[in-house]
């Protein structure tokens, strides 16, 4: 969101003639260990980071941190974190199996996957199918509009499927189906619905069955045991701060899975290797249905696919509210690499999955630490409102008792902190909103400030 583990070739070598390492492109061990340091100990981005790494010469992990600040167990390959959105990657999975065992078409309508009763948006006579869901193209919005958690801390806990329904039978899709990718939690949290409805259990076990069994993968589930959830790190936010788990009761296949790294590197052999597996056809499928997606990047189902020199870098990441994650690998080189930290900061982790699998991205730097001031909370009822920042796009701003949060069209409410009595920052990802008023004191507009661009938004209400 790690401990050094030697393959089999170093029992092997005191038997028969010793053989030499293959070169690889990731950087040796030491050199991960002091990138996790920097990110832990000298830029306080993370308390615990594990990377694994698989290549011709087998698999290892290097770690660095710990569980928490009052926790001092190191993290290692067997540690526990939440994936987030690498989840998509085991919902299309569970799709690419389910359709290469002839249970599925990619091109079935979403509709015939649902009840009786329930309305599938359509434009232009085109039906939404499994196989836009599942490649973003649905011109379904990133979270449905009447997305409005309870708890900002564990935000799809109170969403119901009655709330899901409710959504698709009365919204109208804004662009043609197919005509533009746009991410969609929501999409992928209704394919992981409509796959585990068809059948007749629930995501838990639809991944279980279809993908973690055949896998052998001992810890990667939805809800943990006993057992497992004392393996399984807390999770923190940016402030370092522990952080709720997330529970996704209705939308798990948008980012509802936990894991370990250990068998996050199973499933990156599975999809390197390319025949040994159980489940070889449905990653071949899975990584054969590409859709540009613009800036030269395709997607794949439930992968996104990216240059890397003369290779191509596959991947995806993801992020909950006290975790991030990445997972990728070079299809011509079959190196692989996971990268799980048990801290969600706008810096994260991917720069790093990134950098060791392309030693031309470089790492990120980390942002300017930003501490709250202590401020009158009475004050935040004047910010409080709606503010356009583009036509369909709007930032809510709402008090809760002595607490101002900020939430935008189609997306999680999120806290805001003062720095002052006009400027806020979050601590979730490297923004801030300074807040313009007039005579009265009350707001008139706000101005988002993020990845070095200031925009306003002016009050409509």
């Amino acid at each position: 969101m790690l401990r050094l583990l030697l393959g089999g070739l170093l029992a092997i070598a005191a038997q028969i003639s010793a053989k030499a390492e293959e070169p690889s492109p990731i950087p040796p061990d030491p050199e991960i260990h002091r990138i996790l340091q920097q990110r832990i100990d000298i830029e306080k981005q993370s308390l615990g980071i594990v990377v694994g790494v698989i290549d011709a010469n087998g698999r290892r992990i290097v770690a660095h941190g710990r569980f928490g600040a009052d926790d001092a167990r190191a993290v290692d390959g067997y540690t526990i974190f939440e994936i987030g959105s690498v989840t998509k990657v085991f919902t299309a999975l569970a799709l690419a199996e389910m359709a290469t065992q002839g249970e599925v078409s990619l091109d079935d309508p979403v509709a015939k996957y649902l009840p009786a009763g329930v309305t599938m948006p359509e434009r232009g006579g085109r039906k939404i199918t499994l196989r836009d869901l599942a490649t973003h193209m649905s011109g379904l919005p990133r979270l449905p509009d009447n997305f409005a958690p309870k708890d900002g801390g564990d935000p799809y806990a109170d969403y119901t499927v009655d709330q899901l329904y409710g959504f698709l039978s009365g919204y109208t899709l804004t662009r043609d189906i197919g005509s533009k990718f746009e991410y969609s939690n929501l999409g992928y949290g209704l394919l992981g619905h409509v796959l585990a409805q068809h059948t007749g259990a629930d995501y838990a076990s639809l991944i279980r069955d279809r993908i973690a069994t055949p896998l052998g993968l001992q810890n990667t589930v939805v809800s943990l045991s006993p057992v497992q959830q004392a393996r399984q790190t807390p999770g923190h936010d940016q402030a370092l701060d522990k952080a709720p788990n997330w529970h996704m009761p209705t939308l798990p296949g948008l980012g509802a899975l936990n894991s370990s790294a250990n068998d996050m590197l199973t499933v990156l052999k599975a999809a390197m290797d390319g025949q040994s597996s159980p489940l070889t056809p449905a990653f071949r499928l899975a990584l054969s249905e590409r859709q540009a997606i613009g800036g030269g990047e395709d997607t794949g189902l439930g992968w996104f696919i990216a240059k890397a020199g003369q290779d191509e870098m596959i991947w995806h990441n993801g992020g909950t509210g006290g975790y991030r994650s990445f997972i990728g690998f070079l299809a011509k080189a079959k190196v692989g690499v996971v990268v799980l930290s048990n801290t969600s900061t706008e810096l994260g982790i991917d720069d790093i999955g990134r950098h060791l699998l392309n030693p031309k991205s470089k790492l990120a730097e980390a942002p300017k630490v930003r501490v709250a001031a202590a401020v009158d909370p009475a004050l935040y009822d004047r910010y409080i409102g709606r503010y356009q920042l583009a036509p369909d796009f709007i930032l809510t701003v709402t008090r809760d008792n002595d607490r101002l949060y900020v939430q935008a069209t189609g997306q999680e409410r999120f806290e805001i902190f003062p720095e002052n009595e006009r400027n806020f920052f979050l601590k979730v990802l490297n923004a801030q909103i300074s807040f313009d008023a007039n005579g009265d004191g009350k707001a008139t507009r706000l101005v988002l400030h993020q990845n070095g661009a200031s925009s306003p938004a002016k009050r409509i209400d």
